[in-house]
């Protein structure tokens, strides 16, 4: 997760604790006043096509009709707006939706924990499900996991509590994990009874072009994690798990029964599913990915593109600065030609593309042109230095 910065010091005519979200202005300067599927339309008049979709969030773009519709649905009916722990017609609704999308090997033996809606909350409800099924504390994330899996032949009890995987580590840099190095994971936690927990974050509902990123290598997990695209742009999120694991009981965080957030996220689930969003996806993605590719052998700048579905990273190399740097001014010149993408990865250098589920063909030539316009001009200025690449005039 990604902080923006704060200011060093302020001036004599700056107050002293300005506004945490004036800062996200510098990296951005976007004032939306209005926003349909994937067009974003500034306070100034200008529109953008938004490439972010709030980090994956918004599957359908902006303000699609089925999710407001269910939205106003809870608000005319009078029900409470938010509830924890108890049952409701909307959160049925949600959750039957849900276990309709799920692999049957699953939802047959499914149970649903709703917790918070922070990153963090969903991650938190699934540790303390399988250290307290398991009896065990270490949970051993798949970027460091070696192969075998520690414990392998030893004592029960020096195996982990749970393997957990993200199929695409996107904040990473956009990272998909090998369907072959999936299916030897599940084969070696199932044979050794350690849980292996999916996290589908920013992948899950159609967003790399299956339903559930999980599907691709044909495993089917023992624990999933939900977040983001299930609350159709509202902070929902929710952990799924097999019956064996423990009963729900009480979930964490104060707001984990939200019914606006509950009636977006069913409504999103099941146009997702009804329109074959996912295959969309897939087709449309593969596409998007092949022509980005193109951008590794026309410009040295691009050193890798990867993805999977509708979720790109392109990685920006520099033999003369901070690639950085170079990420930052594709960022910039893009935006100035009505693009908005965000960067990501460790050293912030891999420029990324998360276009909703909904994108066309039309929008989705427009999405490339403007990149490539972008990397273009960005290629084209480097030999001008880093004052150059930050879009400063050089000095006379």
């Amino acid at each position: 997760m990604r902080e923006s910065a704060v200011p060093g010091g302020a001036s004599r005519r700056q107050p002293a604790r300005e506004p945490a979200a004036r800062t996200y202005a510098r990296a951005l300067p976007v004032v939306p006043v209005r926003a349909r599927g994937l067009t974003i339309e500034g306070a100034d008049g200008r529109r953008y096509l938004d490439c972010v979709s709030g980090a994956g969030t918004l599957a359908l773009g902006h303000n699609h009709p089925v999710v407001l519709e269910a939205i106003r649905a809870v608000l005319d009916s009078g029900a409470p707006l938010h509830v924890m722990d108890l049952t409701t017609p909307v959160e049925d609704a949600f959750v039957t939706e849900l276990l309709r999308t799920l692999p049957p090997g699953l939802a047959a033996h499914a149970r649903v924990r709703f917790c918070g809606p922070t990153g963090t909350d969903p991650v938190a409800t699934a540790v303390s499900l399988v250290r307290a099924a398991t009896g065990r504390s270490r949970v051993i994330a798949v970027s460091d996991a070696p192969e075998p899996l520690p414990g392998d032949g030893g004592a029960e009890r020096d195996r982990p509590a749970a393997l957990l995987l993200e199929p695409v580590r996107s904040e990473a840099g956009v990272l998909p994990v090998a369907d072959a190095l999936v299916r030897r994971l599940r084969s070696g936690t199932a044979g050794q009874g350690v849980p292996l927990v999916v996290d589908e974050t920013e992948t899950g509902v159609g967003r790399t072009g299956a339903y559930w990123a999980f599907e691709h290598s044909g495993v089917t997990p023992d624990v999933l994690i939900l977040d983001k695209a299930v609350g159709g742009s509202l902070p929902l999120a929710a952990v799924v798990h097999r019956d064996d694991l423990g009963d729900p009981g009480g979930g964490a965080g104060a707001f984990r029964g939200n019914q606006l957030a509950l009636a977006a996220g069913a409504a999103t689930l099941a146009h997702v599913r009804e329109q074959r969003l996912a295959e969309h996806a897939a087709a449309l993605g593969d596409r998007m990915l092949t022509r980005l590719r193109a951008l590794a052998g026309e410009f040295a700048c691009v050193g890798d593109v990867r993805g999977r579905g509708l979720m790109a990273g392109v990685e920006l190399v520099s033999t003369d600065g901070p690639a950085a740097e170079l990420a930052a001014a594709v960022r910039r010149e893009c935006l100035h030609r009505g693009l908005i993408v965000d960067v990501t990865g460790p050293c912030a250098n891999v420029v990324r593309l998360l276009p909703p589920l909904i994108v066309t063909e039309e929008q989705m030539s427009a999405v490339l042109d403007r990149l490539f316009d972008a990397v273009r001009a960005v290629d084209r200025h480097r030999v001008g230095g880093p004052a150059a690449l930050r879009g400063e005039h050089a000095p006379r």
